[in-house]
Formats: C-alpha cells, sequence, structure tokens
C-alpha cells in the first residue's frame, strides 16, 4: 500500500493537522509533516472523524437482494463515511445458526468497501419461542458479539432473561427491538392528534416504553448487557436515564430521522414516512436530541431499511416499514446535532465511533486518530450543501425521507486500513 498524506484537516473539529498513512495504520499525525512519494489530500476546512460505525444496518442478503446486497449495501455505508456495520439478523434465512452469519461474515470481508459485523438472531426464526444458537455463532468466524430478532421483539420475559443470561458468558449484548406486540396491533403510526385526525391506527408510546421498562429491570437483575434500539420517545429517554443512574449496563441508540422528522410529515400519506417505530412528535425529538447530547442515549445508528420501488409506492396501509438512511446519516446528525451547537465534532465522534463500536465490541474501530492505531478514516466537509438526490445512491433502493431536502455536510473521502474506498465523494 502507498503512503497518503491528508494535510490541514481538523482532527476530531480540532486544529488543523496533518495526519500520515502507511499502509494500513496511522503514521503519524502533527504539522509540517511531508513523506516522499505519498499521495495528498488537501484537507483544509474539513474534519477527520474516526470510520464511523453502525450498529443497526438491514443489509437483506440472503433472501432479499431485490432490496439490497452485501455488496451495494456496503458501498453506501462507505459513500456515508462508515467503516464498520452490524448487520441484522432478519435475513431469508433468519442468520440464527452460525452457518448463515458466516456467509454475511465472509460477503462482507469479499465487498472490500468496509467491515461487516454479523448481528444473530435471538430466537430461532425471530418466532420468539426458542433460543437461537447464540453460543455457536459467537464461536464462529464471525465472532457475534450482538445479537437481536430487530424487526420482531422478544415480548416473552423468560426468553429474553434466558438470553441475558446466555450472552453474559461471553460479554455479549442483546439488542432490543421494543414493541410491545398486542399494544400494537393494526397501528400504522404514533399514536397522537395526527392519528386521530387521520384516521390511521395510532402505535402508543407506552408500546416502547413498558418493553424497555422490563428489559433494564432483567437485565440488572441478571448483571448482563441490554441494548435499546432506535429508541423514540421521550418516556423512552428518561427510563434509559433512570437505569443509567442505578450503574445498569444499558445503552441505547437513536436514529438520524428520529433525530430530525416528526408525525406531522404523515399528512402528506407518502409512504416513505412509514417506518418502525414510527416518527414520533415534536417534543419526542427534542428530547431524543438532548439525551444524544448530554450521552443517556449512547449512539446514532442508522437502522438503514432499504425496500424495492413496488413496497413503497403503493398506498399507505399496504406500504413496508423503513428508510435507507447510511448516504445521509452524517448530514443529519450535522443538521439537527452539530450546527444547532448541541454537539461538537469530537461529540460526533464519540456517538457514531467510539461509543458503538465499544457496544459491539468491535476491534480496530472507534479508535483515536493517532500513530499506530488502524487507519479506518473518514473525511467530512461540513461546508458543504446540497439536495438529497436518491438517484445518485449507491443503495439498491431508493427509499429515503430526504428526497429533494437540502442537508450540510458531505462525505470526501473514507480509508478502510488504508485504502481508499471513497475518494473526492466517489466510490473507488
Amino acid at each position: 500500500m502507498s503512503k497518503i498524506l491528508i494535510r490541514g484537516a481538523k482532527v476530531l473539529g480540532g486544529e488543523a493537522q496533518d495526519v500520515l498513512i502507511d499502509g494500513e495504520t496511522v503514521a503519524e499525525v502533527g504539522s509540517g509533516l511531508s513523506a516522499e512519494g505519498a499521495t495528498v489530500v488537501e484537507a483544509d476546512g474539513k474534519i477527520l472523524l474516526p470510520g464511523l460505525v453502525d450498529l443497526h444496518t438491514h443489509l437483506r442478503e440472503p433472501g432479499r437482494e431485490d432490496s439490497e446486497t452485501v455488496l451495494t449495501g456496503t458501498k453506501a455505508a462507505a459513500v456515508g463515511g462508515f467503516t464498520a456495520v452490524h448487520a441484522m439478523a432478519n435475513t431469508f434465512p433468519v442468520a440464527d445458526t452460525a452457518g448463515v452469519v458466516e456467509q454475511v461474515w465472509r460477503l462482507g470481508r469479499e465487498s472490500g468497501y468496509c467491515d461487516v459485523q454479523p448481528v444473530g438472531a435471538v430466537t430461532v426464526g425471530l418466532e420468539g419461542k426458542k433460543l437461537a444458537e447464540l453460543g455457536a455463532m459467537h464461536d464462529s468466524a464471525a465472532g457475534v458479539k450482538v445479537f437481536s430478532d430487530d424487526g420482531k421483539c422478544v415480548d416473552d420475559a423468560v426468553i429474553m432473561r434466558r438470553a441475558l443470561e446466555y450472552v453474559k458468558a461471553f460479554d455479549g449484548v442483546v439488542a432490543q427491538h421494543a414493541q410491545e406486540p398486542r399494544l400494537t396491533e393494526g397501528a400504522q403510526m404514533n399514536e397522537g392528534v395526527v392519528s386521530s385526525e387521520l384516521g390511521l391506527g395510532g402505535w402508543p408510546a407506552v408500546a416502547e416504553e413498558s418493553i424497555i421498562a422490563r428489559d433494564v429491570l432483567l437485565a440488572a437483575h441478571v448483571g448482563s448487557r441490554v441494548h435499546i434500539c432506535h429508541l423514540s420517545t421521550a418516556g423512552s429517554v428518561e427510563i434509559v436515564r433512570w437505569a443509567k443512574s442505578k450503574g445498569w449496563n444499558v445503552t441505547a441508540e437513536v436514529t438520524p430521522h428520529h433525530l430530525l422528522l416528526t408525525d406531522e410529515l404523515v399528512r402528506t400519506y407518502n409512504p416513505v414516512y412509514k417506518v418502525n417505530p414510527p416518527l414520533r412528535t415534536e417534543a419526542d425529538v427534542m428530547a431524543l436530541r438532548e439525551a444524544l447530547a448530554d450521552g443517556t442515549i449512547d449512539c446514532v445508528a442508522t437502522d438503514h431499511a432499504p425496500h424495492p420501488h413496488e413496497d413503497k409506492d403503493c398506498e399507505w396501509a399496504a406500504a413496508a416499514m423503513g428508510m435507507v438512511g447510511l448516504e445521509t446519516a452524517l448530514s443529519v446528525v450535522q443538521q439537527t446535532m452539530v450546527d444547532s451547537g448541541l454537539l461538537d465534532w469530537a461529540g460526533v465522534a464519540d456517538r457514531m465511533s467510539f461509543r458503538p463500536a465499544a457496544i459491539g465490541r468491535l476491534e480496530g474501530h472507534g479508535r483515536p486518530v493517532s500513530a499506530g492505531e488502524p487507519a479506518n478514516l473518514t473525511l467530512v466537509d461540513p461546508a458543504y450543501r446540497g439536495a438529497v438526490d436518491p438517484s445518485g445512491f449507491a443503495s439498491r433502493s431508493r427509499n429515503t425521507p430526504y428526497e429533494g431536502r437540502e442537508l450540510p455536510g458531505r462525505v470526501t473521502h473514507t480509508w478502510l486500513r488504508g485504502r481508499a474506498t471513497v475518494v473526492d465523494g466517489n466510490l473507488a
């Protein structure tokens, strides 16, 4: 591998410095660096971050390659500044065995655009009745540490307790999709003023909050780790804040779309805004931003959920739930958190790289930008402004809620262990 000299970048938003990459590692960080034969990247005014890590990505392969593949999904991740993603288990077949998680892991290695860490299912077939092969998935080549039935809730308290007990043996974590199924039967959107006016089935906040309350208590009882996926309500924030005040091993994530969009958008009846959990109120959005800023919410996770055109271009009730998010995540975080003054760029590095890598126990990612560390890096132009055009997405799907919306910031370069995956905003 050749040497790369990144000149004049603001490392984590601080003072401008030069960063020399030699092979797979950062060789030197300082001022006035030079290296004979190095490829020079002029980074004046740009922000250099550790490669972003997503704890919650749907790559759809195997089984739904019409929506996304590991290759197209990791290309989208690289364009968004990610060097590692955690691939959720709700594939066909479900990633509930060592064989399936190893397949996904190997596809990630072959793609070369970012590291893919498979997430194993908690229960066989995501059916919530019998624990999946948690130990075998952990002991496999994929080395699974995160387990989730995402898309479905592990609603049986006994099964959830057993899962927490099991993963404790190897420092694993259960990532819960908090949705009490009986309280959300027929639900189409957030339960509130807008759902009442539109006559759509309501999805109450308590359906999320009741599961979170139960699971933080279970995690405390067992002494294990629980992670709350896509937290979306002000009440959920308060429960997690209380659990953390007790010193319990609870972590939580928020999606970019829950930091920006509200249920008022459902008035358009555009299914691009149909998502699980649903878009909530402005008060919820503000509570989520504050909780991410103060650390109650640990990290941002995309919940990148690609769907083919026919699954979204239909009437609201028939539409699939989910949005693509890898290629716009950092821009949304810049708009909602950085440009608003709630977080600085060092805070973004913490919430989008350091903490998600730590929660997933992912080695080689979420590391400081310093000599001797793996050269997993992302260079961002924060001054850029542009309208989102999904026709140019690397993802196979186009179901973005931001089409035509102007967002700030643009990833210009991404490096995976010293090898450029994105150069000047384009896939390498």
